[in-house]
């Protein structure tokens, strides 16, 4: 997958994508991230690329032309076609499942606006969609475009040194992820709990699940609303809300 970034900021895209997973993907050609800096393409002694407010106001915002000149550039930078995407904190919700689909992509532009934000008019003949990563302010896109590259580039296929890290995270399923533990078992902060040590796949996938399950009951119930649950994972968060409320347990059948 490849991500061309339009940024004031070339050298944080840069340094976000230089290091973990992300920056293993990038070494193993899995993902390739590209910065285009709007100055680049203004004019004048200045490279400016921005001016006040029509209408009176504080701030500046970003003119069309340097910032269409580098969105044409990454166009032609390479021949597959790109989602251009503006991140504004008036755009859709990044969610998991926007994720997936930007990570099937072969390739999207993103757009990072400064300042007061980019000419309407731009947005309007430019852009295919805005994303929020937050109902925030940032002084940037920058670090939304971090948060976006780094959601979809560890979803390319080799990425994770395990497959199955990715199906198993928080939001995969529509659900939170459920507790984990490591060594050592036994600490003054607690024990692992005993079905993870015992060796009973069966029994520790059924944990996992109700774990899951009670945990977005607790922290995200509004997620549970846009989960089809079957008997069992009924059955497996009832049981959850007993324990959780103190209860006695009542056996499967």
């Amino acid at each position: 997958m490849r991500v061309d970034v339009v940024t004031l900021f070339p050298g944080f895209v840069q340094q976000c994508t230089g290091f973990g997973v992300i920056g293993r993907a990038v070494e193993r050609g899995l993902l390739d991230v590209e910065a285009w800096n709007p100055r680049d393409h203004a004019e004048g002694a200045y490279r400016r690329v921005d001016d006040t407010v029509c209408g009176g106001g504080p701030g500046m915002v970003m003119l069309i032309e340097p910032l269409r000149r580098a969105l044409a550039a990454a166009r032609q930078a390479a021949a597959e076609p790109a989602r251009v995407i503006y991140l504004s904190p008036q755009g859709k919700r990044l969610t998991q499942d926007k994720v997936k689909e930007l990570a099937g992509l072969p390739r999207v532009i993103l757009l990072c606006g400064r300042y007061e934000g980019i000419d309407e008019r731009l947005l309007e003949h430019e852009i295919d969609e805005e994303l929020s990563i937050g109902d925030y302010v940032l002084s940037g896109g920058e670090l939304a475009a971090a948060v976006l590259i780094d959601a979809v580039g560890r979803l390319q296929e080799g990425a994770l040194g395990d497959s199955q890290s990715a199906e198993q995270d928080s939001f995969s399923d529509g659900l939170l992820d459920c507790p984990h533990y490591t060594r050592p078992v036994s600490h003054e902060f607690g024990d692992v709990p005993a079905v993870l040590v015992s060796g009973d796949h069966a029994a520790i996938d059924r944990w996992r699940r109700m774990q899951s399950l009670g945990r977005t009951w607790l922290k995200r119930p509004d997620l549970l609303e846009n989960v089809a649950l079957d008997e069992q994972d009924r059955r497996l968060l009832d049981e959850f809300k007993r324990e959780h409320k103190g209860q006695p347990h009542e056996q499967d059948h």
